[in-house]
Formats: structure tokens, sequence, C-alpha cells
């Protein structure tokens, strides 16, 4: 493109004016446009006015531009249509474990009175230990062993043929015995209290809502009296016979609940807990002993099953085998507390008695 402004010799009229044209013309070229003019000033205002249509048809040409970019913009952009439901993750639910039973509408929270499941969760995730050191994990090692096994005497339902905890150790007789966490001493008995269990020692753990018992023991340390505090690892006794009329030596180990002020306190079998706390040992080549979880889990017996108000009345009388010695036949450690005298009496005095407990 090219502009020529010159004066031409020719007739016509003017591009901006209309005018005719004198002698002395303007011509403007512009590619193959030829515009005339009369003078010096319709060329001016004639230049300015084609500038503005050019400006004009430009910017109409960026417009539609820009408006052609948006609408396919819009046609390759991915989006769902109105009628089409949109796809939310849904978690998977392994087919054996169904999960909690769904409440009715405008029901909420936790279950109560709470279940055996749901508090052995909540014991599960706190930090505890096992009463007895390594490197070993003492188990039960006998049906004799574990929860709910046939004992005689008036005991807790919930402690099903009688005995309302586990039996650990005995393979040393005196080894440190310790508490299986943080908490407060509910009660101590240092006499020898041959028919509730012999020498024991019970500790409350979060306000009271959670007791261990530990029974059978050989010594408890003078210091520890009732509203002590303890750590969890502390040692609160020496693992004895105290209150065992026939089996060897050996910790009895129970676990109870009282979740309200005014419930009834409640035993739990302690025997899936035990099999997972850490265990105390001792570091290679040094006399240090530390909590670790390097020990292996345990493996339950499991609970015993109930049996019959005939069967058990039989069974104790025939005598049931013993858990320490099952070459004999003679009733199955007799010392130890029933569920109805060891959790609730002890608050009514501040003094333990034989009889009481």
């Amino acid at each position: 493109m090219f502009d020529v402004s010159t004066p031409i010799d020719d007739t016509g009229v003017c591009a901006t004016c209309g005018n005719l044209l004198a002698a002395s013309r303007y011509v403007h070229l512009r590619g193959a446009a030829l515009h005339v003019f009369c003078s010096r000033a319709c060329l001016r205002t004639g230049l300015r006015l084609q500038s503005l249509r050019k400006r004009a048809t430009r910017y109409r040409a960026t417009r539609r531009l820009a408006l052609g970019i948006v609408l396919l913009g819009a046609c390759l952009a991915p989006h769902g249509a109105l009628w089409r439901t949109a796809s939310v993750p849904v978690a998977v639910v392994p087919p054996d474990d169904p999960g909690p039973a769904p409440l009715p509408p405008g029901w909420f929270g936790p279950e109560w009175p709470p279940t055996e499941a749901s508090v052995l969760a909540v014991l599960g995730r706190d930090a505890w230990v096992h009463p007895l050191a390594g490197p070993f994990r003492r188990m039960p090692r006998s049906d004799a062993r574990v929860f709910g096994a046939l004992r005689p005497g008036n005991r807790a339902i919930e402690c099903r043929n009688g005995h309302c905890g586990v039996d650990l150790g005995g393979e040393i007789w005196g080894e440190h015995v310790r508490a299986v966490h943080d908490g407060v001493v509910d009660w101590v008995q240092r006499g020898p209290n041959p028919d509730h269990g012999g020498r024991f020692v019970r500790i409350s753990h979060h306000d009271g809502t959670v007791f261990t018992h530990y029974f059978h023991l050989a010594a408890i340390p003078r210091g520890l009296e009732r509203g002590t505090p303890v750590k969890g690892g502390q040692v609160i006794g020496l693992l004895g016979d105290s209150g065992v009329k026939e089996s060897q030596p050996h910790l009895h180990f129970a676990v109870s609940v009282r979740l309200a002020a005014d419930g009834r306190e409640r035993y739990i079998d302690p025997e899936p807990l035990i099999a997972l706390w850490p265990l105390r040992i001792p570091v290679d080549g040094s006399e240090v002993g530390l909590v670790t979880i390097t020990g292996g889990p345990g493996v339950p017996l499991g609970s015993a099953v109930r049996r019959s108000a005939r069967e058990r009345k039989k069974a104790t009388k025939n005598g049931a085998p013993d858990d320490a010695t099952p070459a004999e036949a003679v009733p199955a450690d007799e010392g130890e507390p029933s569920g109805e005298t060891s959790g609730e009496t002890e608050t009514e005095t501040s003094e333990p008695s034989a009889e009481q407990e």
C-alpha cells in the first residue's frame, strides 16, 4: 500500500465536499482506490474520515474474533448436562465388617450402656503396658486360667462360670508386678486374706471409670497406700501365692469398668488387651528395661463358654481341674474374690477386712 497526493489536471467532483474540481486538483491513491479532492483541506478531511472508517472496521473484526474464541472454548470445555447425576465416591465396606447398625432418624451419639466391644476399643487406643515384664509375653496358658472359667462361689453374672479375670505368670516367684496404666491406688490389702484373693492392689484409672486388680501378691511396697498416684509400669507388688489354695504362684489380673457414678461395676475380659499391650523388655547387654512394642502379640485362648447352673454345680462338687497342676482334680483357686464383693464393698469403710473382701 502507498499513498500519493499530487495535483493533476482532470475533470470531476471532490470526494469530500462534492464540488466541481478546478484546474488544481489533489489525488489520493490507496491501493486500487483513487480519490480526487478540490483542495488540501478536503484532502486532510478525507484522509481523517478514511482513518476513522479503518479503525471501526478493525474493531468490529476484533470483536467478532473474540466472540468466536469464547464460543469455541465453551464448546470444547468438558461440562455436564443439567440432567446428569454427579458421581460421588462411596466408601466400600468389607462384607465381613458390616459396621455399626444405623440409628433411627433423629437419634445420635454412642450407645449406652457401652458394650464390651466399645470399652475394649477405647482401652486399646490408650497407652497401657503388660503387668508382667518380658521378654516373653505371659498369657493364660490353659482353659482354667481364662476369663469366665469355673470357680466356686457367688460371682458377678458377667464372669460367666465364676472367674472374673485371667491368671498370668508363675514362672518366677517374686517377680515384679507393674501398674498397667497411670492411676490412683483405690485399695490395698496387706493382710493374709486367705479366702478372698490374698494380698492385692486395686488401682483406679480415668477418673474412676476403669479399675485394674492385682491379686495373690507376695508383697506390696511400703509407700503404696490408698490415694497414692502411680505411673504406668511402676512396681506395685511381687508375684506370689497369697490366697491361693492349691495352684502354683501366679497373678490374678482383672479389669472392671464403672462408666457412671451410680452405675454397677462390671468386669470385662482383659485377655484381648494384654495380648497387645507393650512389654517392658531388658535392653540387650544392659540391666535397663524399657517399654517396647517389639514384643510379638499374644494369642488369646478366648473366654470360657457359660455353663448351665447344673453343670457348674456338678463341676464344683467333683472338683475343677487346677490351672497350674492339671494332673490333680482340686477346686481351682478358691482364693479369688467374687465379682460382687471385691469391687463394691471397699468404698463403704476406711479399712478393709477379710470378711468384706
